[in-house]
This record gives C-alpha cells, sequence and structure tokens, in this order.
C-alpha cells in the first residue's frame, strides 16, 4: 500500500510539472497575407495608386472602356484588346490598338463611334495614313486632328475661360491619364471647324472644369490652335445624362461642347455649349 502511494504521489508531480511547462509557453500561430492588392478591378475613372507589386496601373478600368469580345471563330476571336466598346456611347474616341480585326475582315473602315461599320480592321483616331470622311456629315464643320496640328509639348491647343480663371491646355483623348494633364478633346470631333468636343474633371487636384457649372450665359472662351484663335460665347448651361452624347454631334457652325461630372450625381453629366462670336 506504501508502494501504491508513493508511485500515484510521483505520477501526480510528474503531471503537474508538463502542465506547468505547456502553460508557461504561449501558443504561436503563423497566417501568411495576401499575394498583393489583386482584388478585382474597381468600376471608378478615377486615378488608383496601391502599394507594392501588382500594383494597378493608372488607367480607365470602368465600363467606359470595356470592350465586348469579337464574333466567335473570326480573326481575332482570341487576340487581346480587340473587340468593339460595351457602352459605345460612353466611349466617345475609342482607341483600339492599331491593326485590330473585327468580324475577321482586313478593309480599313472607320470605328463605330465615328459612324462607320464594325467589319474591318479598326481605324484608330488621329492616324495621318487614313482619310477619314466627314462623321455626320456636315459641309466644313469637321477639322481632322492630323500629326501636324500638335504643339511640341504634346498637346493641340490652348483654352481660357477668364470666368472662372482658367487657362489650360488641349490634348487628344478623354482616358484619365490624358484628363490628369489637361482638358481632353473627343477624339471624334472636330479640332476647329464646327462642333469641337472638350471634357476635363470637376474635382480633385485636375479638377480643370470644376466650377465649369458656375458659367453664364454670354461668358466668353478661347480657343487657340495652330489654326488660328477663336473666341466663343456660353449659350447653355444644362445637366444631360450620361449616356447622353447627342451635343457632340457635327454642326455647320462653329461651336464649343465642354462636359464634365456633376458631383454626387453620378448618372448626370454638366454639357456647356458655347458659339463662335
Amino acid at each position: 500500500m506504501k508502494k501504491l502511494t508513493t508511485l500515484l504521489l510521483a505520477l501526480y508531480m510528474t503531471a503537474s510539472t508538463m502542465a506547468a511547462a505547456y502553460a508557461a509557453e504561449p501558443l504561436e500561430y503563423t497566417i501568411d497575407g495576401t499575394g498583393g492588392p489583386e482584388y478585382g478591378n474597381p468600376t471608378s475613372i478615377e486615378v488608383i495608386h496601391t502599394p507594392g507589386e501588382g500594383a494597378m496601373k493608372n488607367e480607365d478600368v470602368s465600363k467606359n472602356a470595356a470592350l465586348a469580345p469579337p464574333v466567335f471563330g473570326s480573326a481575332s476571336a482570341d487576340t487581346l484588346h480587340t473587340g468593339t466598346p460595351l457602352t459605345p456611347n460612353l466611349a466617345p474616341g475609342y482607341m483600339p490598338d492599331t491593326g485590330a480585326v473585327i468580324n475577321g475582315s482586313s478593309s480599313a473602315v472607320q470605328p463605330p463611334a465615328l459612324g462607320g461599320e464594325t467589319n474591318g480592321t479598326v481605324y484608330v483616331p488621329g492616324s495621318s495614313t487614313v482619310t477619314v470622311t466627314n462623321p455626320g456629315g456636315a459641309a466644313d464643320g469637321y477639322t481632322e486632328v492630323t500629326d501636324d496640328l500638335y504643339y511640341s509639348g504634346g498637346y493641340l491647343g490652348t483654352l481660357k475661360i477668364p470666368a472662372i480663371d482658367l487657362s489650360v491646355k488641349i490634348y487628344q483623348g478623354t482616358d484619365s491619364r490624358t484628363l490628369a494633364k489637361g482638358v481632353g478633346h473627343f477624339t471624334e470631333t472636330s479640332i476647329w471647324g464646327g462642333n469641337i468636343g472638350l471634357a476635363a474633371h470637376n474635382r480633385g487636384t485636375n479638377s480643370y472644369f470644376g466650377r465649369l457649372h458656375t458659367l453664364e450665359a454670354g461668358d466668353r472662351i478661347t480657343l487657340t490652335t495652330k489654326l488660328g484663335t477663336r473666341t466663343y460665347e456660353v449659350v447653355s448651361v444644362a445637366k444631360v445624362s450620361e449616356t447622353d452624347r447627342s451635343s457632340l454631334a457635327d454642326t455647320r457652325d462653329n461651336c464649343l461642347t465642354l462636359y464634365t461630372c456633376v458631383r454626387n450625381e453620378r448618372d448626370l453629366r454638366w454639357c456647356v455649349r458655347a458659339v463662335e462670336v
């Protein structure tokens, strides 16, 4: 009996010592983090900044830049960056890669944004190697952007609006990267004769059109390009739907059409029309 008691006491002491040892050492867990900020594409057209590897480029990843794939079995069915704009009315100046083919045809035609068909090699706006017919057919109401119209700084002209203390350069295109530099030119519109379409941000560090909506009828706007200088007078300031691009249609009269977003109303745009004086 005495030996049994001694054995049980020894086992109890051993168990107590092991329990104390385990309690003194906290458990450790290691959980690996994500490999990078690859969480999917946002729907905003604002410039995106993310740290570390895998950071997104500063480019338009909104529905405005989305492409519907070419027809299954066509020459470019499996080629990246080919197709037609998913929302063509929101993608004025759509510029696919040179040589992109749609539906297997090889004939050069205008893109849908310029009123052409979608069955051939897509024309890249701004190229001096392709002759563009006047979109919309307005006589003497369209001036194509050609290589010789660019200034050495890569811009097409200067826009001045004294009423809002604005003087800014105009660049070809309306993507986010272009609008970060200045005012963007809708590539399917004229650059001198007829209707000239321009766009810019209305907030942030590059909010060149932040006070566009404060313009009033009679305010003057000056446009300078290599073709000369013209003065325009504001005739209307209106809110329109984000899908409404009817004001970008060609006109026989010389005019400016300026677009920017409406703060906190994502489905609307400010549209300012000014005519030559």
